[in-house]
């Protein structure tokens, strides 16, 4: 386990924390900037998305969930084996306190043990919290997307990030 501070962990995100990632997921596009998503999906969806061995929550010593992370493949084409989508969410109360940095870390970790090359996100150019982090943990700016999508009626703009492993050749 990653420690964030003295009373928060990092655990592999399982079904027992399902309602609060949901929550923390509904917080983040409630604020507008996260996602195109316009709801979280049922945990099933979800659970089936994301890749079991790459996929994190960040937990105070209440318990609560402060944040989570997970990733999915990008294709199911051998030649991208190595590439993986991730999304990062910490609950609003929980920013600041290196979250998202500790949920990078073991995201990063967890790839490279697995030999994935690349972790690649995209993020809304408005999201500067998000970008900073992403650079912090080793990100890159590759570019932008132009009206990639309509959200709530407005095109939106996409930031594509990614991190290139140092060890995985």
């Amino acid at each position: 386990m990653t420690g964030v501070a003295l009373s928060t962990v990092v655990v592999p995100l399982t079904a027992e924390h399902a309602e609060q990632v949901l929550a923390i997921f509904q917080a983040g596009i409630d604020e507008g900037n996260a996602t195109f998503e316009t709801s979280p999906p049922a945990w099933e969806a979800f659970d089936a998305a994301k890749l079991p061995e790459h996929r994190f929550a960040a937990v105070g010593e209440s318990g609560a969930v402060l944040g989570w992370v997970a990733a999915s493949g990008v294709s199911d084409r051998c030649a991208y084996a190595g590439v993986v989508e991730h999304s990062v969410y910490v609950h609003p109360a929980a920013r600041g306190r290196g979250v998202a940095s500790a949920l990078l870390k073991a995201l990063i970790d967890s790839t490279e043990a697995a030999g994935i090359w690349t972790i690649q996100s995209g993020i809304f150019p408005e999201n500067t919290a998000s970008l900073t982090v992403h650079q912090r943990a080793g990100f890159r700016v590759i570019g932008t997307r132009e009206r990639i999508g309509r959200h709530h009626g407005v095109w939106r703009d996409v930031v594509l990030v990614e991190r290139r492993s140092g060890t995985v050749v």
